[in-house]
């Protein structure tokens, strides 16, 4: 299990593939890769900042993926969340989970990320053409949590 918090840009391929390398147990690679966009609510934006709580982050990080690895057969897992200033286009999250079969993967991936948004202690600012602002969570990340009855 990999999961970290950090500046820096990671290489998607390369985390993928340590998830399945040297184990013919995985069947299945299940990823998401979300990335800074150039609009959100309608409004431009040219530049994200992302935070966190570090030390407190990872450990909430690490719960969900336990949580996912209570509901199906996973065999490994790679959660990477950038922190710091980003541009569209960066990206921000790698969510890959390794699997037997697909239905895991693909399940245990979505519940994660669904989770990442909802549960684990980030904050994001954005720069628009009228300034700065946090952004507020969404209802609708609150709304797919709840989905999963946790």
């Amino acid at each position: 299990m990999k999961i970290a918090v950090q500046n820096e840009a990671f290489d998607l391929a390369a985390e993928v593939a340590a998830l399945y390398r040297a184990n013919p147990k995985v069947g299945a690679v299940a990823s998401f890769l979300g990335l800074v966009r150039d609009i959100n609510d309608g409004q431009g934006v040219s530049a994200m900042t992302l935070e966190h709580y570090p030390g407190m982050t990872e450990k909430a990080l690490a719960q969900i993926v336990e949580d996912a690895r209570a509901r199906w057969q996973v065999l490994d897992v790679c959660v990477i969340h950038r922190v710091g200033p980003l541009v569209p286009t960066d990206p921000i999250v790698l969510v890959a989970v390794a699997s037997g079969h697909r239905g895991d993967a693909f399940a245990a991936c979505e519940f994660i990320m669904d989770f990442l948004k909802t549960r684990a202690p980030f904050w994001k600012k954005e720069a628009t053409p009228e300034g700065e602002k946090w952004v507020d969570a969404r209802e609708s990340d609150e709304r797919a949590a709840m989905r999963w009855g946790s």
